[in-house]
């Protein structure tokens, strides 16, 4: 059928999966900032590597992109794909990236084709069931400027990873990682004229999925300036599928004095039958401001329009000036190792694995940060 008559219609609308009286490929609202994204990290738990990638449709804006970060050592690489959104959902790849679904909410491929250096060939496989999150609301005056469903899920690669000609076995007894999928609303693209400035004076945000031999624990939680919280989910998943909440955290970040850097966080969760402590230490930083397209990144940011066949690569060097100062300007992701404490399960300790973002800017009282440039003492 020629495409004139087919109009935007594609191969999901052959599938009863329509909410809204028009094609799968339109999007239910026509704001031009909805999103439809996933993101995944793997790690070896070692600290000694953070991979961090993920791939968004931008229907609203007629683009697509995807990135691949890794981060050793002091050194974080990126490279970054984009092109022209296509009818066809189903087929999920931009350039030489692609994921491919071998099994919904379970088994994920991620390719990379040899791009600027780096290529790999992962599968990921969930350990528990995924975990559907709460609907996250921000509001700028009267303006939804986000408005967000995501689901998350901790688990294991395998496969292999090259980077620039050392080629990387990825094992699923040592690699780890946590994955999400979101969609609707959030900023994205080129920036809008500004208009009146909003009133901000800060934000805190802290987002920790972690993986155990027999759970996970999946923790989210926003505040603002005043310390307010605007969000709190934590939930954990059995092996059995079971969902337990986790009450309402309280957390102590433990920042690397003279800055905003975590070395870690305790955090005092609650269970039905008692309390449940969780310590947890980063083993890598990676900012995903340098590179990863999230806000404040000075090079590529999400759902920009670069041209049909886009790929570039970005290298920092997170010791430099010019990183440093921008540290606590933006979100970090960490290779999370945890260390779970629970007297109504006994006087043992369980070990587990994950991530660890984080990031405060602007004030945040209860840290005792009083605008956007205090420090830890």
């Amino acid at each position: 059928m020629a495409a004139s008559a087919r109009g935007a219609l594609g191969p999901l609308d052959e599938y009863p999966v329509h909410q809204v009286p028009q094609p799968i490929g339109w999007p239910g609202p026509s704001d031009r900032h909805f999103y439809d994204r996933c993101y995944f990290n793997a790690h070896d738990r070692t600290g000694d590597i953070f991979v961090i990638s993920g791939m968004g449709y931008y229907p609203n804006l007629r683009t697509k992109d995807a990135y691949f970060l890794v981060t050793r050592g002091t050194e974080q690489t990126a490279v970054h794909l984009g092109g022209p959104i296509d009818d066809d959902r189903l087929d999920q790849r931009v350039g030489g990236y692609r994921l491919e679904v071998i099994e919904p909410l379970h088994k994920i491929r991620m390719v990379l084709e040899e791009t600027e250096g780096l290529a790999c060939d992962l599968t990921w496989e969930g350990s528990f069931e995924v975990v559907q999150e709460q609907r996250h609301v921000m509001r700028q005056g009267t303006r939804v400027v986000l408005d967000a469903q995501r689901f998350a899920q901790v688990g294991t690669w395998s496969g292999s990873l090259s980077v620039d000609g050392t080629e990387i076995a990825v094992s699923p007894d040592t690699w780890v990682g946590s994955r999400d999928r979101s969609w609707g609303i959030r900023p994205v693209g080129e920036a809008e004229p500004a208009g009146r400035p909003a009133d901000f004076d800060g934000m805190w945000w802290l987002y920790v999925p972690l993986r155990f031999d027999d759970y996970m624990i999946c923790l989210i939680i926003q505040e603002d300036g005043e310390g307010t919280r605007t969000l709190n989910d934590c939930t954990r998943v059995w092996e059995d599928g079971r969902v337990e909440q986790l009450g309402w955290p309280q957390v102590t970040i433990h920042y690397t004095s003279g800055g905003r850097m975590p070395t870690g966080a305790s955090i005092e969760c609650q269970t039905r039958q008692g309390p449940l402590h969780v310590e947890v230490e980063s083993r890598l930083a990676a900012p995903l401001h340098f590179g990863g397209g999230y806000g404040g990144d000075q090079d590529w940011l999400h759902g920009q329009w670069h041209g049909e066949e886009f790929v570039e690569r970005r290298t920092y060097d997170l010791t430099s000036d010019a990183v440093r100062s921008m540290l606590m300007f933006g979100c970090v992701d960490h290779v999370g190792r945890a260390v779970v404490t629970e007297p109504s399960r006994g006087s043992g300790t369980s070990e587990g694995f994950g991530l660890f973002e984080h990031f405060c800017v602007g004030k945040h009282e209860p840290s005792g940060f009083t605008d956007f440039f205090s420090t830890a003492p």
